[in-house]
């Protein structure tokens, strides 16, 4: 077992630029939610808004499939190199875009490359650290999304209203210059791992994939239609085919160990993002709260989220990762309690007491999640067979965008159809955050089966030539 830490000597360059990585990604997905609106509205493209989001989730998921299977085939050097580049590119087209429809390009080239760049680091992230040190990473990990969610959205704002939303893109660009420049030294240092049979899929999958997540989202957005109806079940069944050869086999019903791990991981994930999506929504809409003062339930969740992130990287270094599939338990528990905790809060009609409890809710949510995302990575990490490292950070990475996609627009599809039956909007508010409840549920029911301790018998990693 190693006897160093993430920021020894042998490991700080790549921590930071690891950190940088992750850091630039979520400012961008943060702060083009906040310039959204009026860079719509100069492009003159207000009709393709939806698309700002959904262009760049596709090619997310396409990215993070096609990645990893490059990764597994011919190590994670080049595939980073590449990306990253493509994803610069993407920033800058984004930045002189003289219409929507070249910045939508732009949004493609970005998703792309943001689902490759996470699918590169959590592979370094398995090659590279052993398995003691991965629960510190991770932590690490999830903290660099600390200073984009607290102050990404305002930033961006400011920047918007005193210059041009196109700063905001030239903004991104130095931390991902930077990033390159630390972590692409150690990406080079690392042998290929070995090629998996298992790996040989289909390059086509993750492109029905995104083709039937389009149908699904955009069939959810037109209900109550019968053609919203229709092109949803249609979306459900072409994604169906390559979700299930994408996933490990028996995700769909949590069986016993990896499948179990990624099942638990999108469900709670999911009711992560979509309690948020419409929590904001009631804050904004119901409470009539400012986007600012929303935002700080949102930012809380973030800390401690951080919080607990480092405090399972603590635990997991003392008792050497034998309760991993404890802290993940835990972590849903006290999970559940925030997500339920924000379904009253439509029916608050007081200002202050509302953000009260919201910020409440979100600082319990976050700590959960914070025991759980990282801890769920180390386990899905440490049962990733040699030569499939690529294969399970893909995984990972869908379970982490695809899910959350689909439970926010099942979220919007629940409040067009409330108010379109002549419901008010705080009740199809609070039956989408019964949804994030239920699904947090589900995810707890999976991580029961995983298996206990989930620790690996030999180290990976640390494999510097």
């Amino acid at each position: 077992m190693s006897t160093e830490g993430i920021w020894s000597t042998h490991y700080r360059a790549l921590t930071i630029g690891i950190i940088l990585v992750v850091t630039a990604t979520a400012f961008e997905g943060l702060a083009v939610t906040t310039i959204a609106p009026g860079l719509s509205r100069e492009l003159q493209g207000e009709d393709l808004y939806g698309w700002v989001f959904s262009a760049y989730l596709l090619a997310q998921l396409i990215g993070t499939v096609v990645t990893g299977q490059f990764v597994d085939r011919k190590g994670p050097a080049q595939p980073f190199i590449v990306t990253i580049v493509l994803f610069a590119l993407g920033i800058v087209v984004a930045a002189i875009a003289p219409d929507m429809l070249t910045l939508l390009l732009g949004r493609v080239m970005q998703g792309f490359g943001a689902g490759a760049l996470v699918n590169c680091v959590y592979t370094m992230i398995t090659l590279r650290y052993p398995d003691s040190l991965r629960p510190q990473i991770l932590a690490v990990f999830s903290s660099a999304y600390i200073l984009p969610g607290l102050f990404g959205p305002y930033v961006a704002g400011i920047i918007a209203e005193q210059l041009s939303w196109r700063y905001v893109f030239w903004l991104i660009l130095p931390f991902i210059f930077l990033s390159a420049l630390l972590t692409t030294p150690s990406f080079r240092g690392l042998q290929p791992p070995k090629a998996s049979a298992a790996n040989n899929l289909s390059l086509l999958l993750p492109f029905f994939l995104a083709i039937g997540t389009g149908a699904l989202l955009f069939g959810l957005g037109k209900i109550p239609s019968i053609y919203g109806f229709l092109l949803s079940i249609a979306g459900l069944l072409a994604l169906s085919v390559p979700l299930y050869k994408l996933m490990p086999k028996g995700t769909l019903v949590a069986r016993p160990g990896l499948p179990a791990v990624m099942a638990s991981r999108g469900l709670f994930v999911a009711a992560y993002y979509g309690t948020q999506t419409y929590l904001v929504l009631g804050l904004t809409s119901i409470l009539g709260l400012t986007a600012d003062k929303a935002g700080l339930a949102v930012a809380s969740a973030a800390i401690s989220w951080s919080v607990a992130a480092n405090v399972q990287a603590k635990l997991d270094k003392k008792d050497q990762g034998a309760g991993r599939k404890k802290r993940m338990i835990i972590g849903l528990v006290i999970m559940l309690i925030g997500v339920a905790c924000t379904v009253p809060l439509t029916l608050i009609q007081q200002d202050l007491f509302g953000i009260v409890v919201a910020i409440f809710s979100q600082i319990i949510m976050g700590f959960g999640i914070g025991l759980a995302h990282p801890t769920s990575g180390a386990i899905a990490f440490s049962l990733a067979k040699s030569g499939e490292e690529g294969k399970v950070s893909a995984e990972l990475s869908i379970a982490d965008t695809f899910t959350p996609a689909i439970v926010i627009g099942m979220g919007g599809a629940i409040v067009s159809v409330m108010t379109a039956f002549a419901f008010s909007l705080s009740v199809g508010i609070t039956v989408s955050l019964l949804l994030q409840t239920f699904i947090v549920i589900l995810g707890l029911a999976s991580a029961t089966r995983l298996a206990t301790g989930s620790v690996p018998v030999q180290e990976k990693g640390d494999t510097l030539g």
